[in-house]
Order: structure tokens, then C-alpha cells, then sequence
């Protein structure tokens, strides 16, 4: 347990740190804290004993270690309230209302890492409750088709077709008429049986090039149902931090981005704001992963922010939760 002087100090050398990245001395401490150099270095001395702060070399003043971070998220730090400018910024998404969940949640992240500097990441998934709505077809050249599939909450998603030979466009439509006939109503989780079991045995009768149209549309109806999306912004701005202008660890990062598979473990299962310090996330240790699950009208997922442990949690986490409250609302 801290003394009250000993969280005003560690609260002051997170917060000067996080503004500035620089280590901070006993010295800069003395006039707010109205105390000799002396005192805070005893103070900064035990604080580095209990594995709160550390040094960047031995003559260096300390910054907060992974720990000291944990304990101000926990202990110490309060919600910042947004500026008028921030909340005028997201209030023009979230209440927009000709646009649809998905692409709110989206867009309001992409505002918050352009506010903050960090990397935004919505990993999204439709709800069974999502009923295929309607399905159209654009062609792109001969053999490349854009499926255009609409629920009825109105997420919108979007799949290449690549057709494995030449097929008529009289033959498409045929093909797309029967799909919307008989999967209008279903739920995105069930739509792969439905085309299996009710399309299938029948397009024969309907369509001369069946076998070529229905693999082709089963193999992208199947990645709808199943993938997860990935939207990403401000994949650079982690890297402008100065912590991070080490070119192999900037390699890591990028690599990291650009893995799907990796980022997709970013998903959060538990309700609230989650923050994952350093080595508590699976991502980098280097950096702070913060998160939450949302489940809103029929749409869930997970929004996050990444950014160095030097992170302004207190203006992060009440953005965070702006976003989840209004879109709630």
C-alpha cells in the first residue's frame, strides 16, 4: 500500500511521461509537490524498490515500469472528460442516422485514432439474429463477380465471385433470382445449409451451367457466414511514437498489422473497457491494448486501440466509452 505522497508521486511521473516521454528527475517534482529534491528521491527510491518505476540507465530519472502503469490505471487515474471539439467530432457519426451500426462503430474509430495518434482496430462479426435481406450481383469482367449481400439491420457486406469458366450473364441472373428466392429470410449462420440443401438439389432446373455458378457462390456465401472483419486505422500512427524508432521493432509492428490472423486475437470477450499492459496482452509487449466487446442491435465485435504503454489511458477510455454509450442510445 502507498503513502498519499507516494501516489502523487508516481501519479505526476506517469502523466509527465505520458505527455512527454522523457524520464523525469526529482527536481521537477519540487514545486508542485512542495517538498526538497531529497525527500522525492528517497520516495522515487522506494517506489523503484516496490517495482513501480524504473530507469532507462543509471543516470537517468525513472519512468514508470509495466507495474507502474498497472497501478495508476487501477488505483490512481480518473476518466478525463472530453473536449467540447471531441465530442462534436463523434457526434456527427454516432448520430447519423442514415448510416448503419457497423459502419457507425467504424468511422467513430477512425475519428478517435486520428484524435489520439493510435492504431483503431474493429474486429466485427453479423449476429445470427441478421436475416439475409437481399443479394446482388455486379459483374467486373468475364469470370469476376462483386456479390452485394444486404441483412436486415442493414449491414452490407461485400464478396468476390470468381467463376471457374465462361458463363452467360443471362445465366447469373438466373442464378441470383433462385439464390434470392430461396435464402430471403434466413439467417446469416444458416445460409450455407440452405444452399446446400434447397438450392443445390434444385438449380439444375433453372440453370444450364449450374455445377460452375453454384460452387462459385457457395464458396463466397461460406466466407461470409464465417469471417470475421478486420477494419484497421492509423496502422502508422503507432509507429511516429518515439518509443518506437528502433527499425527492427517497427518491422515487428508492421508485420503484426499485416498478420489477420494475429490481429484478430486482439477479440475481447468481456463487457466494459479492458486494458492489457505490455506483456498482459497477446499482441506486443512493447505496447497497450485497450478494448471492449459491444453487442448492439443484432451487430458484435470488438473496438480497440493500441498504443505504446506511454499511453493517455484517462482520455482513451472515456472516448472509448462515448462510443459504446451513444450507440447504444
Amino acid at each position: 500500500m502507498l503513502t498519499k505522497r507516494q501516489e502523487e508521486i508516481l501519479k505526476l511521473i506517469v502523466e509527465e511521461y505520458i505527455k512527454n516521454a522523457k524520464p523525469i528527475g526529482s527536481k521537477s517534482l519540487c514545486d508542485q509537490l512542495k517538498c526538497s529534491s531529497a525527500t522525492i528521491r528517497a520516495e522515487m527510491n522506494m517506489l523503484e524498490k516496490y517495482d513501480l518505476l524504473e530507469k532507462t540507465h543509471i543516470s537517468s530519472g525513472r519512468i514508470p515500469s509495466e507495474r507502474g502503469y498497472r497501478y495508476y490505471v487501477d488505483n490512481i487515474m480518473q476518466p478525463k472528460e472530453l473536449s467540447g471539439e471531441d465530442v462534436l467530432k463523434l457526434q456527427t457519426i454516432v448520430q447519423n442516422k442514415s448510416l448503419v451500426v457497423s459502419d457507425v462503430i467504424a468511422q467513430s474509430m477512425e475519428i478517435i485514432s486520428e484524435l489520439t495518434n493510435y492504431t483503431a482496430i474493429v474486429l466485427g462479426k453479423s449476429s445470427s439474429d441478421n436475416l439475409i435481406n437481399k443479394v446482388e450481383v455486379v459483374p467486373i469482367d468475364s469470370q469476376k463477380l462483386v456479390a452485394i449481400i444486404v441483412t436486415d439491420k442493414g449491414h452490407v457486406e461485400h464478396k468476390n465471385i470468381f467463376i471457374d469458366g465462361l458463363v452467360s450473364g443471362a445465366e447469373i441472373k438466373k442464378t441470383v433470382d433462385l439464390i434470392n428466392k430461396l435464402i430471403v429470410g434466413t439467417p446469416i449462420d444458416q445460409v450455407s445449409t440452405v444452399l446446400e440443401f434447397q438450392v443445390k438439389p434444385i438449380i439444375s432446373n433453372y440453370v444450364e451451367q449450374h455445377e460452375i455458378l453454384y460452387n462459385a457462390f457457395y464458396n463466397a456465401f461460406s466466407e461470409f457466414t464465417t469471417a470475421e472483419s478486420v477494419k484497421m486505422s492509423g496502422t502508422k500512427n503507432i509507429l511516429m511514437q518515439p518509443e518506437f524508432n528502433d527499425a527492427d521493432k517497427i518491422r515487428e509492428i508492421v508485420s503484426k498489422f499485416e498478420d489477420k490472423d494475429m490481429v484478430k486475437r486482439i477479440e475481447e470477450d468481456n463487457q466494459g473497457i479492458n486494458i492489457y499492459i505490455g506483456s498482459e496482452n497477446n499482441f506486443d509487449d512493447d505496447v497497450t491494448v485497450i478494448k471492449s466487446k459491444y453487442v448492439i442491435n443484432g451487430e458484435e465485435g470488438t473496438i480497440a486501440l493500441i498504443g505504446p504503454k506511454r499511453m493517455e489511458y484517462d482520455r482513451v477510455i472515456t472516448l472509448l466509452n462515448y462510443i459504446i454509450d451513444n450507440i447504444k442510445t
